[in-house]
């Protein structure tokens, strides 16, 4: 048997595992829009599997291949955030699935 749950319900069950504060109101929202059909909700595998930042930069600093802004030799920076937010981004989508929304983005962890 299979049951439809709404956003509310979906947030309602991050709540029941104490688990309230692993993804923003909207991440959460981006999130229940990504997964809508699936099957079956387990909260505490989508907490291990996926994980929300403010940036793809943030999200991309995270993993010890991407480089990150680039430096002249005098310390200043070579990118503009947009770039260095384009490279972070295409490092992301090159390697996992990404869920951009409103006030950042979800990645699934790898």
């Amino acid at each position: 048997m299979i049951q439809s749950i709404s956003k509310n319900q979906f947030a309602d069950a991050f709540r029941t595992y104490g688990r309230e504060d692993q993804f923003s109101y909207d991440g959460l929202n981006a999130l229940y829009d990504y997964l809508e059909g699936y099957e079956e909700l387990d909260v505490i595998a989508l907490c291990c599997e996926y994980t929300e930042y403010e940036s793809a930069d943030e999200a991309a600093s995270n993993y010890f291949e991407y480089e990150g802004m680039e430096y002249d030799e005098d310390g200043s920076e070579v990118d503009t955030p947009e770039e260095v937010e384009e490279k972070a981004l295409s490092f992301l989508q090159d390697r996992t699935t990404v869920i951009i929304f409103g006030n950042g983005i979800i990645i699934m962890d790898f």
